[in-house]
């Protein structure tokens, strides 16, 4: 496998652990590639590759709306719903969009059909360039309960688009993190060294073992002495793909947004070479795969 077209997911139990500054650094070393910020609570990868935004679409979803005057008030929709999303109140049908599924069996159940769908806007996708790098945003409107349909989004134009990819992925290991790396051809999990860290890489590590993603593990802030996230790769036998030390121009340059590949030699080879190795992994799942 080159390294076109891989899809690399970048995840960390926690916000804070590097998550951003490794994803965003290794799609700036990989020279034409695309970089997702799946992160659509809080993205913040755009604030570092600063890209001239080309396209803006609403990302919408189907909601149901009931025509009161032909509902008979058979209830069968409110039994019907599992997420408690429709409701009677004084023989009136109510929809509570904020927690819809979108699922579209309401609809379909209505015997006199007095539902229909309507689109609602849960938030934006954005497109820019930085340099070579495509980079790809979602941002979820507040108030909203879940970003899957936005992730998704993001993610199905990028299937086939022929350049490595790197998803910055939610912190945590939620139903979006789940969505993020559903279609991942491989797992950098990145960990602090405090047992804070390490608690929370158990975490992410579980989550890529559910799924059968190949992965290795980033250690981020690295310090000399007891190290409690590697002690758990060796625990565990979790490969190892690099450490990022504990560095105050590094911190500097990422308090500032700025992309340390860009600003220095002595960056661009540290994430040049992880890259290297992160792509060797790669083509050896992708090998070993093909002999199974």
């Amino acid at each position: 496998m080159k390294n076109s077209g891989v899809r690399i997911a970048v995840l960390s139990g926690k916000g804070g652990a590097g998550k951003t500054l490794l994803s965003v650094n290794l799609a700036a070393a990989a020279g034409k590639s695309v970089y997702i910020d799946c992160d659509v609570e809080e993205p913040n990868g755009h604030l570092f590759f600063k890209p001239q935004i080309a396209r803006e679409n609403d990302v919408t979803v189907k909601v149901p709306f009931v025509t009161e005057s032909l509902c008979s008030g058979c209830r069968k929709c409110v039994d019907f719903c599992k997420f408690n999303a429709l409701a009677f109140i004084k023989s009136k049908p109510y929809v509570f969009e904020e927690v819809c599924h979108s699922c579209g069996g309401c609809m379909l159940l209505c015997p006199q059909n007095a539902i229909a769908e309507r689109n609602k806007a849960v938030g934006k996708e954005l497109e820019g360039v930085s340099q070579n790098v495509t980079v790809k945003t979602g941002i979820l409107n507040t108030g909203e309960a879940s970003g899957v349909p936005i992730i998704k989004k993001l993610l199905e134009a990028c299937c086939d688009c022929g350049e490595p990819v790197f998803i910055d992925c939610p912190p945590g290991s939620a139903c979006i993190v789940m969505e993020s790396i559903r279609d991942a051809d491989y797992c950098i999990l990145v960990a602090e060294p405090t047992v804070f860290g390490a608690h929370n890489l158990g975490m992410v590590f579980d989550l890529v073992r559910l799924f059968k993603k190949p992965y290795g593990v980033v250690l981020n802030k690295c310090l000399e002495g007891e190290n409690p996230a590697e002690q758990f790769c060796a625990e565990h036998k979790a490969r190892v793909l690099g450490r990022i030390p504990f560095d105050s121009e590094l911190g500097m340059l990422s308090s500032e947004a700025r992309i340390a590949v860009r600003e220095s030699e002595r960056f661009g080879a540290l994430f040049s070479n992880l890259l290297k190795t992160v792509m060797k992994e790669v083509r050896h799942e992708a090998a070993s795969y093909t002999q199974r």
